[in-house]
């Protein structure tokens, strides 16, 4: 997408607490309230892993996707883990993102991190 308000959510916390009361809620509100135009949740590191093994996180991801919450998580981080293919049953896109986020910092997206 190459117009409007753009967000990038850089989710790292390994705290189920911090992925439903203020990740998940923020970039749901983002979009159904018309706060951002766009919301791309990228899944880095340990938040990677929590993703993968609990079943309250991964329970939210539908109301997430029906909002039009863009998923994507850091391959190079699923892959250490061990967890890539349950990501990607999970309906995330598995890549390699530090170029994608570079060209996010150097463009008019959006960044916030939790």
């Amino acid at each position: 997408m190459d117009t409007g308000r753009k967000l990038f959510i850089i989710w790292s916390s390994c705290n189920a607490e911090t992925a439903h009361n203020l990740v998940f809620m923020y970039a749901v509100n983002s979009l159904r309230k018309g706060w951002w135009d766009h919301v791309r949740l990228i899944a880095w590191g340990p938040s990677a892993r929590l993703l993968a093994e609990d079943p309250s996180v991964q329970a939210e991801l539908p109301r997430l996707q029906d909002a039009g919450v863009e998923l994507w998580a850091c391959r190079a981080c699923a892959e250490s883990y061990g967890i890539a293919g349950r990501l990607e049953t999970l309906g995330l896109d598995v890549l390699y993102v530090g170029e994608a986020v570079t060209h996010m910092l150097q463009s008019d997206w959006k960044q916030l991190t939790f």
